[in-house]
Order: structure tokens, then C-alpha cells, then sequence
């Protein structure tokens, strides 16, 4: 379609890149729940404007509110959390030899204790190697879903651009949008098409 222009980039994933090889920080004691007041209750979405030719969507709502955006953020979070279990028990396995050799190391003989610093210090060298290559994994799997999430998005933002007789479709995180209309955010009707709905059609004005 003439004038459609698209920023297709989302951020599925974590900010900062997660740390595996390091146990986890104690926990503060539990507090009691805060007494909160109940939500509001959701209001109807604004209507598109007759005869607008520019709309908007919002990537990050949309990977944080379909399905299949949920479902890839669950399997980033589901390897993360299998990493970070995999490098504290490293590390876990780290310190105790180290507070071994601390404590025992001038009773034990020369050839055990020789033994124990090489051991630490190939698991120094391999905790750091798990290290860059979770990472590496992690960053894998997300550009392998975020690939997959766009093959899926795209063919449906051209669509909803030309039931609405649309000349431009705006990434709201990309184009410095300040405000617009509630009712040229396009988001919902992409989150529904991407679940399999059929939201209602809007005639072209």
C-alpha cells in the first residue's frame, strides 16, 4: 500500500543482560500484603477518528499483552532462570572450595592442596566461560522469537493499515509521539488479530 512505512522492532527481552554465575542475594523477610484499593473498571476503546489517514501501535503493549508474546517472554525467563540456577550452584560449588583451602589448606599435603588450587582455578575459568556463553544462549532464543513474533506481526499491521485506508502506521515508541488521539492507537485490534480474534471492521472513510 502507498505510504506504508512500519518500525518493527521489539524488545521481548530483558534490558540488561542477566548475571548466571552468582548466588542469589538473601531475601528480605516477608511483608504483610498493602491494603490497595480495587482497579478501575476498564474503559471502552476510544473510536477511530473519521477520516484519519495516520494511526499509531505500540510494540511493547503488544508483546506484553498477546498470547504469543506472553509465551515468548515465559520461555526467556523459564532459560534464564534455568541458568542462573545452573551458575549458583557453580558458584555455590566455587566458594565452598575456596573456604576449604582457607581453612584446611596448610594441614593438607602439598600434593592435595595443589590439586584444590587447580580446581578452583578451572572452575574460575569455566564459571566465566558459562557465563558468556548463557548469555549467548539467551540472546539466541530471543532473536529467534523476536524473528518469529515480527514474520507473524507484519503481514498483520499491513492489514489493519488497509482496512483502515490508512497513507501511514507510527511505532509509538519510535516516532516521538507526544500525544494522539486515543482512538488512532491501533494496538488492541493488532493483539486481536495476532490471538485469532476478528476484531469488528471499521468502513474506510
Amino acid at each position: 500500500m502507498r505510504g506504508f512505512a512500519i518500525a518493527a522492532t521489539l524488545a521481548l527481552v530483558l534490558s540488561a543482560a542477566p548475571t548466571f554465575a552468582q548466588t542469589p542475594p538473601a531475601q528480605p523477610p516477608a511483608q504483610p500484603p498493602a491494603q490497595t484499593a480495587p482497579a478501575p473498571a476498564p474503559q471502552p476503546p476510544a473510536p477511530f477518528p473519521a477520516g484519519a489517514k495516520i494511526a499509531f501501535v505500540d510494540f511493547n503493549r503488544i508483546a506484553a499483552e498477546s498470547s504469543e508474546g506472553k509465551s515468548s517472554a515465559a520461555k526467556i525467563n523459564a532459560l534464564i532462570q534455568k541458568k542462573q540456577t545452573e551458575g549458583s550452584d557453580k558458584a555455590k560449588k566455587l566458594q565452598a572450595d575456596q573456604t576449604k583451602l582457607q581453612q584446611t589448606g596448610s594441614v593438607m599435603s602439598d600434593a592435595a592442596r595443589g590439586q584444590l588450587e587447580k580446581d578452583i582455578e578451572r572452575q574460575q575459568v569455566e564459571g566465566q566461560r558459562f557465563q558468556q556463553d548463557a548469555q549467548a544462549e539467551v540472546q539466541e532464543l530471543q532473536k529467534d522469537l523476536n524473528d518469529e513474533f515480527q514474520k507473524h506481526l507484519l503481514p498483520i499491521l499491513q492489514q489493519i493499515a488497509q482496512e483502515r485506508g490508512l497513507q501511514l502506521l507510527l511505532s509509538r515508541g519510535d516516532a516521538g509521539i507526544i500525544w494522539g488521539d486515543p482512538g488512532l492507537d491501533l494496538s488492541a485490534d493488532v493483539i486481536k488479530k495476532l490471538d485469532g480474534g476478528k476484531p469488528a471492521a471499521t468502513p474506510k472513510q
